[in-house]
Formats: structure tokens, sequence, C-alpha cells
């Protein structure tokens, strides 16, 4: 299993180490109880995998593989974290997730979710809410990705 030292880069960035570019959680968790995301900092907060993304910052977020996603769901932080902003976007379930997020971080918002509901199983929050903005769609990228079970480095 990863270490959890390797998550760290998470902690690290949702405390606002990046700087004022980019927002750390409770900004984060601030707009999307609002409805609105509006600043940087989609790639530490709704984390996929490794390969999803070009960006020096999908590169350094991207989860490396099912094992340190199953590490970020169990971390005391992270993973309450990651359930708190899940549950922050389905207050707007009326709303399309293009709206609350924007057309691209909407995209990767599926794939997190379907990243961590093969971790957390069927009958999870990220299950229930690809059913709710998605209509119960995994992204086929990502499921690729997790086919192939290979490190993503």
């Amino acid at each position: 299993m990863v270490a959890e030292c390797g998550l760290e880069r998470f902690v690290d960035a949702q405390s606002g180490s990046l700087g004022p570019r980019f927002g750390d959680y409770a900004q984060a968790l601030q707009e999307l109880l609002a409805g609105q995301k509006r600043t940087h900092w989609i790639w530490y907060v709704l984390p996929q995998l490794r390969g999803m993304g070009t960006s020096e910052m999908s590169f350094l977020f991207g989860l490396e593989s099912r094992e340190e996603a199953k590490a970020y769901l169990a971390h005391p932080l992270l993973g309450k974290r990651l359930h708190e902003c899940v549950n922050a976007i389905r207050l707007h379930k009326d709303a399309a997730p293009e709206r609350i997020l924007g057309p691209i971080d909407a995209i990767k918002f599926q794939s997190c979710l379907t990243l961590f509901k093969s971790v957390a199983g069927p009958e999870s929050l990220f299950a229930e809410t690809l059913k709710d903005f998605y209509q119960g769609q995994d992204d086929g990228i990502t499921l690729k990705l997790l086919a192939e079970g290979r490190m993503l480095l």
C-alpha cells in the first residue's frame, strides 16, 4: 500500500501551500456549498488517476493506482474532506455539473467519482453521485486505466 506520507502533498495543497492563485480546502468547500467553483483547486480536492490530464498539476496530484485511491479515502483528513465536498455538490442536484464546476472540471469530477466508486463500492456516495449527475455513467478512460491495473507513473 502507498505510504501515507505520499498523500501529504494533498494535505499541504489543501492547506494553501501553493499560494494565493490556488484555493485551499476551506475556499473549495465554500465554493461548492455556494454551487459555483471560482478558484483553482480541483486536482488536490477531487483527485483523479494520474494519466487523465497532461498538466503539471494533473501529474503531481494524480493518484498513482487503485491502492493510492484506497489510501486517500482511508486517510482521516482527506477521506473526510472528499466526502464533504461530494456532499456539498449534491446539494445542487438540480444543476448540471458543468454549471457548478465548469465544463472541464465536470469531466474531472466524473473521473474522480468513478475512481472512488471503484474503491468504495456500488452503494457508495460516489456511485450515488454518478447516478445523480451523470445518469450512472462511469468515466470510460478511468475504467480503462483501472482495468489495466498498472501503476500510472
